[in-house]
């Protein structure tokens, strides 16, 4: 299939705008064409993921966009970068790395891009409209913006998602069509407890589980309560697009385009259905832990970036000691903001706990380097922390996770999943 421009994206393409507009354009037509995309689309905003250093290349690249005079042309948040700008000293990186990173994070910033560091843009007032389409990189943010917002986004890659800001176009396919949003799969949840439905640890498993079973199909879940908070199904976001590539899923009875089972399949019966049990469960569970025996020697929370009420339930369960063990608390800079205006940080600081704003543990040097057992309640840590960090992990709830840094070793309720 040949991807057709407009007269306007093509007088873009040969340069009206700039040579690093015209880059990108023709970067933009040339992937779409390779999708099978029919035309390019108008994207009312977009979330960049490509700021995060990996490599030298990615930062050339950026800059050779800057210095042809791209700019964004619809408004585009920034996911995590490679150092904290707000705490200079959090991140422990080589003077290349450090020198690296910085570059490319002021390369995106020159390109207008609005300076949010965070993968959860949703709490920092990111929040397209329902049926709008946009570009969004950042895996959970993807799986968030097309489930729980409605929006409409297929998964940008680093580099691409630039391109889609600098053009304000994306191509015409996957989870930009109507006809691909439809539910197939129905995941039936009647057979788990009413309180283990009502418990933050279970989220995290629910889409562990489910990125695994599901995978790119769309699902649409049922049984699950109607007022599950936002959080909870951030953490659900986040643990099904790491282990599953989801980009999508609905929830019967919460997310817009599911107000029942047979909304979120179009008036079509599922092709099949899954009865959710609790050793299906239990065993979803199992598989975020990599770690065995009770000692742990890290703790790192905010993957995806602890909202405000996070911080809230966080505060409300600190011991009255400080915590035996370093313990991170990955964040947004608007959430840093809106602590420090309340006051709220110095409590925090004196419970032990670091607060990383801009970045996050398992990208950038900040655990530790003598490595050992990480424990977190985020299936996304659970999920990449070995590979990329070199510690073993063990999960758990937000109280769980607590009670294990406060008493040095683990400490987790089982009741739940008896």
């Amino acid at each position: 299939m040949s991807l057709e421009l407009t007269e306007a994206e093509r007088r873009v393409a040969a340069g009206d705008r700039g040579a690093g507009a015209a880059m990108a354009l023709r970067i933009l037509a040339e992937m779409g064409r390779l999708l099978g995309a029919p035309r390019l689309i108008p994207v009312a905003s977009a979330h960049i993921d490509g700021a995060l250093y990996h490599g030298d290349s990615g930062v050339h690249f950026a800059e050779r966009l800057v210095a042809g005079g791209a700019k964004t042309a619809i408004p585009a948040s920034l996911n995590v970068g490679g150092l904290d700008l707000l705490h200079p000293g959090t991140v422990k990186a080589d003077p290349h790395r450090h020198e690296m990173a910085l570059r490319l994070m002021r390369a995106y910033e020159q390109m207008g891009c609005w300076q949010t560091w965070t993968c959860s843009p949703y709490h920092a007032g990111h929040r397209p409209a329902l049926g709008s389409d946009v570009a969004w990189g950042e895996s959970n943010a993807v799986a968030f913006c097309n489930s729980v917002l409605g929006a409409r986004t297929n998964r940008y890659g680093d580099f691409l998602d630039i391109c889609c800001a600098i053009t304000g176009r994306a191509p015409y396919y996957g989870l930009h069509r109507p006809e691909n949003r439809r539910a197939t799969v129905r995941v039936d949840t009647s057979a788990l407890s009413a309180r283990l439905k009502r418990a933050d640890v279970f989220y995290p498993v629910l889409g562990c589980w489910y990125g695994m079973e599901i995978g790119t199909e769309i699902g649409v879940i049922d049984g699950l309560p109607a007022d599950i908070s936002e959080d909870c199904l951030k953490a659900l976001a986040a643990s099904a697009a790491s282990s599953g590539a989801v980009g999508l899923f609905h929830v019967a009875g919460r997310t817009p385009e599911a107000p029942s089972v047979e909304a979120a399949g179009g008036g079509e019966a599922p092709a099949r259905v899954i009865r959710l049990t609790p050793a299906m469960l239990q065993a979803a569970r199992d598989r975020l832990s990599t770690a065995r025996g009770e000692g742990i020697d890290a703790v790192a929370l905010g993957s995806p970036h602890f909202s405000l009420a996070e911080f809230d339930a966080l505060e409300a369960l600190l011991p009255g000691h400080r915590m035996n063990v370093p313990f991170f608390v990955c964040t947004g800079r608007n959430v840093v903001g809106a602590l420090e205006e309340q006051g709220r940080l110095g409590k925090f600081a004196e419970a032990g706990i670091t607060i990383v704003a801009d970045t996050c543990v398992v990208v950038a040097p900040i655990l530790p380097a003598k490595g050992g057992v990480l424990m977190t309640n985020s299936g996304k840590f659970a999920h990449y922390a070995p590979a990329n960090t070199g510690y073993e992990v063990i999960y758990g709830s937000l109280a769980d996770c607590i009670a294990s840094a406060a008493a040095g070793r683990l400490a987790r309720d089982e009741t739940l999943w008896q």
